[in-house]
């Protein structure tokens, strides 16, 4: 067994931007492992390090050295090893330069293909400590840095400026440069607790010996679970519940090395606001976590965070106090105003923001949605009036002063402003909703109103982005239209909402067509290119659910244009292939689309006279079911149907036991084909089971 040792790299810098802290952490670990992998090195574990003042990787029983290795290279073929005279080609001499040896020391490798000179050569391996620095090296420089900065007059470049680093392997320090830094075994601690410079010994002490002597918890997923755990018993002492949120505890994390919960508390007087509107404030501007009472709502609390252990903890609670009154007094004053003007009253205003160059203004977007709602209301029997009234106000609140100040509001204060205007209670409810889904995994609007918005949203977004020709390709997708094509499948599904997406798209093309815009699109092709987008969005979104692409591809060939029929066939074939009839079935199907698609003889309109018994009896059996499945298909019942159809494999399979269709009596041979094209229409009702792999 090679002998091994633990390898610890840390860089110390300027406090990190605490909302990529995690990212680069992460991508540090990984481009390290890359490297060590690329070079052959192994080891038994790996961990990441981060603190707002540092990032550092742990390497567990990294190998002291690159395992010892034959190689062998090829030369030139035998052929043009040699001279006409049996003396080396120069080609054959100049492969023994380039493997460092002589032309008598080469070998001849025999292959299928022929004859080469070729070299074996025995490399040993490179120390690890020689190969370390560049790997390093070339994973800070792969790190993902929007914008790198310089300092002083140094050259290099790096997120923030550094202060050391920190390059152990096992008890020893690999002695090289690091960012302009020469590395050694010295790190600090925390910046007011423990200034002082702390000497590592070994790798495997580093996040001990930081706790004790430099008051730092360099573990990031150790601060959040400690930081999640003393906010809520902060919250608890007054009677509360910490209102925790993934993203400010990640952050919050990413801003202290050894954090200190701050119990804080503010006018009473606040509550009166929307609480979003003061989770807005305390999360955002503030980093603070909300405190909610037992029913969910808010407490006059908040809890902070120090990066210190103050021993007057009272004046930072004071000060964050001071701090927070104005920021609310800016969302009382944001509220107050807003609601001395109608929602309705800021319609016209919409005109003076753009929503596309080429597409026009949202009030033109405002009047396209509206037509939608329109159009999918009366498809469902929904009510019409409500529809479109959300639709109208749908955008407005984007002009008022709260949504201007906190973006991340849009809907969910025009829902608060409706219901101060005495809107319908579906009408506020579809303004928040229209966001639905807001991201994967979320909630689709629940409301029938909101569904119908939520819809006609997304597919005028859809079409006209396509029709400008902005479609998404690779990662770049500017107008988030993976997320709203899925969100309308999501919406149609979820809900059961029979939606046909086909005259849907080729509604909202029109409505683009005819709007006020400065584009030029032809609806049909449009249309059919935001079709397609949506089932390939529709194919990921079936397969996260577990069905698999045979399944898929089964439904897609008989082209249902309502997702949710699409979704009821697909539960019928994933079914239909657990029956013990299913594999005989879908072979005789393809047997069956193969024959058809190779006949040469038009197979007749209606099955005319046969001969063998087993021909007769498959038709009999074959007309029963096509009865069978009528009122089946007509309640959309495909896993009865194709259950139904799963009766026919006995006849099926004795057909092709002892009939030939291809006969040379061309009226025979067309009566079978019409047979055969008969079975095929009945499954084709349901899916193209011929598309399952066995």
């Amino acid at each position: 067994m090679s002998a091994t040792k633990h390898l610890l790299f840390e860089l110390g810098s300027e406090e990190l931007p605490p909302k990529t802290l995690l990212k680069l952490s992460n991508a540090l670990l990984n481009n390290i492992i890359q490297g060590l992998n690329a070079a052959e090195l192994t080891f038994t574990g790996s961990k990441a390090y981060a603190t707002p003042r540092r990032l550092a990787v742990f390497i567990e029983n990294l190998s002291t050295a690159q395992p010892d290795k034959t190689v062998e290279k090829r030369g030139p073929a035998l052929q043009a090893a040699f001279a006409p005279d049996g003396t080396p080609s120069k080609a054959a001499l100049g492969f023994a330069v380039s493997c460092d040896t002589t032309f008598d020391q080469l070998e001849r490798l025999k292959t299928d293909k022929g004859e080469w000179l070729s070299f074996t050569q025995a490399v040993k391996g490179q120390a690890t400590e020689n190969l370390i620095p560049d790997i390093i090296r070339q994973s800070i420089a792969g790190l993902p840095i929007a914008k790198r900065m310089r300092w002083g007059n140094f050259t290099t470049e790096f997120v923030r400026p550094v202060h050391w680093a920190v390059l152990l392997f096992g008890d020893n320090v690999i002695d090289t440069e690091i960012l302009g830094l020469q590395t050694g075994a010295t790190t600090q601690g925390h910046r007011f607790h423990a200034p002082q410079k702390i000497t590592l010994m070994k790798p495997e002490d580093y996040a001990d010996v930081l706790y004790q002597q430099g008051r730092v918890i360099a573990d990031f997923e150790q601060r959040k679970t400690i930081i999640r755990d003393a906010a809520q018993k902060a919250a608890a002492a007054v009677g509360g519940k910490a209102h925790i949120e993934d993203d400010l505890l990640e952050e919050i994390a990413a801003l202290n090395e050894w954090p200190v919960p701050i119990t804080g508390t503010f006018d009473p007087r606040f509550l009166d606001l929307p609480p979003e509107v003061l989770i807005t404030t305390m999360q955002t501007n503030q980093k603070y976590f909300p405190v909610k009472n037992a029913d969910s709502g808010l407490l006059a609390n908040f809890i902070t965070f120090s990066n210190i252990e103050s021993s007057n903890p009272k004046s930072i609670q004071q000060g964050n106090e001071r701090v927070v009154t104005p920021r609310l007094s800016d969302a009382e004053f944001f509220w107050n105003q807003d609601r001395k003007k109608n929602l309705e009253d800021r319609v016209e205003s919409l005109s003076s923001v753009i929503f596309q160059e080429n597409l026009g203004t949202v009030y033109d977007k405002t009047i396209r949605v509206k037509n939608l709602a329109k159009f999918i209301a009366g498809h469902l029997g929904a009510d019409v009036e409500l529809a479109e009234r959300a639709a109208l106000l749908a955008k407005t609140d984007l002009m008022t002063e709260m949504v201007g100040e906190f973006g991340n509001l849009q809907g969910i204060m025009g829902r608060y402003y409706a219901l101060a205007e005495h809107e319908p209670k579906s009408v506020a409810q579809a303004l928040e909703e229209q966001y639905f889904p807001k991201q994967s995994g979320s909630p689709t609007a629940s409301s029938t109103t909101g569904q119908i918005l939520a819809i006609a949203e997304k597919i005028d977004t859809l079409v006209g982005i396509f029709a400008v020709g902005l479609i998404p390709t690779g990662d770049k997708d500017p107008y988030a239209l993976r997320r709203a094509a899925l969100g309308i499948l999501r919406t149609i599904i979820e809900n059961k909402l029979n939606i046909n997406i086909i005259e849907l798209a080729e509604f909202a093309s029109a409505q683009i067509k005819t709007g006020a815009t400065h584009v030029d699109v032809t609806p049909p092709a449009t249309s059919d290119r935001v079709i397609d987008f949506i089932f390939d969005r529709l194919k990921g979104y079936c397969l996260d659910q577990g069905y698999t692409t045979d399944e898929f591809d089964s439904v897609i060939a008989v082209n249902p244009a309502e997702p949710l029929d699409f979704m009821q066939r697909l539960q019928a074939v994933k079914a239909f292939r657990q029956l013990p009839e299913a594999e005989s079935l879908a072979a005789a199907n393809k047997r069956i689309r193969n024959i058809l698609k190779k006949s040469d003889t038009q197979s007749a309109d209606n099955v005319g006279v046969l001969l063998e018994p087993q021909e007769k009896q498959l038709l009999q059996t074959a007309l029963q079911s096509a009865d069978d499945i009528k009122p089946l298909l007509a309640q959309r019942n495909y896993q009865a149907t194709l259950n139904r159809l799963a009766a026919l494999r006995n006849d099926v399979d004795a057909f092709f036991d002892h009939v030939m269709v291809m006969t040379d009596d061309l009226e025979l041979r067309a009566n079978r084909l019409a047979l055969l094209n008969l079975l095929s229409e009945q499954f084709l009702t349901c899916a193209d089971i011929s598309k399952l792999q066995s």
